[in-house]
């Protein structure tokens, strides 16, 4: 697992709730150059363009050793900051929503 960081979580423990939730935040707001919150709706406000959606499908990805594929990757799962964390748990799990219905797709 990765610390906030980005780099290896040195401990081995897996990254809390509120420590995912800081990181993307954190990216967010370097990328951006904008503050949110985390219920905030990124694409009502015109955070996101679709091109900027596909970064941060890759940064959490790398970042959190996760595969987001097929069903996964409906809007939905990426509107708020608190939606991209229940994404990160349930795919660090293996409960992906993937169209074969293997862990990962």
């Amino acid at each position: 697992m990765t610390a906030p960081s980005g780099q290896a979580n040195p401990a081995g423990d897996a990254p809390t709730v509120n420590d995912i939730a800081a990181e993307l935040l954190g990216f967010l707001t370097a990328r951006t150059k904008a503050n949110w919150e985390r219920d905030q709706d990124l694409f009502a406000v015109g955070g996101m363009s679709s091109l900027f959606a596909m970064q941060l499908v890759v940064h959490l990805e790398k970042t959190y050793g996760i595969v987001i594929s097929g069903a996964d990757l409906m809007l939905d799962n990426f509107r708020t900051v608190d939606a991209m964390v229940r994404l990160v748990n349930r795919l660090s799990t293996g409960a992906s929503t993937g169209p074969t219905g293997r862990t990962g797709e």
